[in-house]
C-alpha cells in the first residue's frame, strides 16, 4: 500500500467518484487498490483544497516578474550576474533558486544564432531579388554554381556568450548576435552545385581581385569543367571587393561566364554556407596540431559531402526565397 503521493492519477479518480457516491473508505480503498489511510489522507485533502504540500516559496509573484524583467532586457548575462541584479533589487533568494525560476519561466542557455548586419535599403534590395527569383524551379537553379570562403580555425570550441531564451526565439533579434565581416586572414575558397562540390583552394594571402582571379583560373574553371562538363552554368559570388572590382568583371565577360547578381550581406540565401556548417560539425572532435594537419583534415571532411546533399540544398532556394519574402528582406534561419 502506498502513500498518498504514491497513488496514481487513476487510483485518485476512483477514490473521487466512489466517495460522490457515498461509499465507505474501506470499500473505496479495495477498489482502489491502496490503503484506507491513503483514501482518508486524499478526501480530506481534497475538502481543504489543498493541492499539495512542502515548503512556501521564498520569492512572491512580483519578484518573479522582476526576474523575468532582468533575463529579457539583457539575456546575455550569466547566471551569476542574473542572480547578482536580481537580489540588489532587494529579492531574497540563492543562485539555485535563480536557476531553477529561470527554468521555470522557460528560458534556456543556448549558443545564440548569427545574423547579418543588414540596414533598410539592403532589406529593400533583398527583398525585391526575392521576388524576382521566387518562380525560378529547381532546374534553374541547379545550373547555378555556389561559391564563397569560409574561415577554419585550429580549435572550434569559442563560440562566445550564450544566451538566456524561451523555446521559439531563437530568430527574436533581441537573442541574436551580430556578426560583421572582417578581411580574413586564412581562408578556404570552395564551390558547389547540385552535382557535387569542386576542389578547394587554401588562401594563403588576403584576397584581392588578383588573387581571386587566379582563385577563379585555376579552381573554379576545372570545377565547372568536373561539375557542368560543356554544359552553361551561371556562377554565384558575395558581393566582396575582390568579387565586386571592375577586372574581375572583365575576366568573367572575357570567359564568358555568367554572374547571378546578388543581394548584399546574405549568406542565409547562399547554401554553400550549409555546406561550409556540415564540414565544421563533422570537424568539431578533430585536433590539428598545425595548419598542415588542418588542411588535410577539411580535405577530407570535405571529400566526404556527397552529390545528394548538394542537390537536397540547392532544392531548398525556393523555400529560402520564400523565407526573404515573408521577413520582408530581413535575415532568415537559414
Amino acid at each position: 500500500m502506498g502513500k498518498t503521493s504514491d497513488l496514481t492519477a487513476v487510483q485518485k479518480t476512483i477514490i473521487d467518484t466512489l466517495h460522490k457516491e457515498g461509499k465507505t473508505q474501506k470499500v473505496i480503498a479495495k477498489e482502489a487498490g491502496c490503503s484506507q489511510s491513503s483514501v482518508s489522507k486524499h478526501i480530506n485533502r481534497q475538502a481543504k483544497g489543498r493541492k499539495k504540500c512542502g515548503r512556501k516559496k521564498c520569492t512572491s509573484s512580483r519578484d518573479n516578474c522582476t526576474l523575468q524583467r532582468i533575463v529579457t532586457t539583457n539575456p546575455f548575462k550569466n547566471v551569476g550576474e542574473i542572480h547578482k541584479e536580481w537580489t540588489a533589487a532587494g529579492v531574497s533568494a540563492s543562485r539555485t533558486t535563480t536557476r531553477r525560476l529561470m527554468k521555470d519561466m522557460g528560458f534556456r542557455c543556448r549558443i545564440p544564432c548569427v545574423k547579418p548586419l543588414l540596414n533598410k535599403k539592403q532589406r529593400k534590395k533583398r527583398l525585391a531579388w526575392a521576388k524576382d527569383k521566387k518562380d525560378w524551379t529547381d532546374a534553374e537553379w541547379s545550373k547555378v554554381m555556389f561559391s564563397d570562403e569560409s574561415k577554419f580555425c585550429i580549435s572550434f570550441g569559442n563560440q562566445g556568450p550564450r544566451v538566456w531564451r524561451k523555446s521559439g526565439e531563437a530568430q527574436n533579434p533581441r537573442c541574436m548576435r551580430s556578426s560583421v565581416k572582417f578581411p580574413p586572414s586564412v581562408m578556404v575558397w570552395g564551390a558547389m552545385s547540385s552535382a557535387g562540390v569542386g576542389p578547394l583552394c587554401f588562401l594563403r594571402s588576403r584576397v584581392n581581385a588578383a588573387v581571386y582571379q587566379e582563385v577563379l583560373e585555376h579552381f573554379m574553371l576545372p570545377a565547372a569543367d568536373q561539375l557542368y562538363g560543356d554544359a552553361d552554368f551561371t556562377f554565384q559570388q558575395d558581393l566582396a571587393p575582390a568579387h565586386s572590382a571592375k577586372t574581375t568583371s572583365t575576366w568573367f565577360k572575357d570567359h564568358g561566364i555568367p554572374v547571378l547578381d546578388w543581394p548584399a550581406n546574405s549568406p542565409d540565401l547562399n547554401p554553400i554556407e550549409n555546406l561550409w556548417g556540415i564540414v565544421k560539425r563533422r570537424m568539431q572532435y578533430a585536433r590539428p596540431n598545425n595548419a598542415e594537419e588542418l588542411k588535410t583534415t577539411i580535405r577530407a571532411t570535405w571529400a566526404l559531402i556527397t552529390p545528394e546533399q548538394c542537390h537536397r540544398l540547392i532544392e531548398s532556394m525556393p523555400r529560402r526565397i520564400t523565407a526573404v519574402i515573408e521577413a520582408k528582406g530581413a535575415p532568415t534561419k537559414y
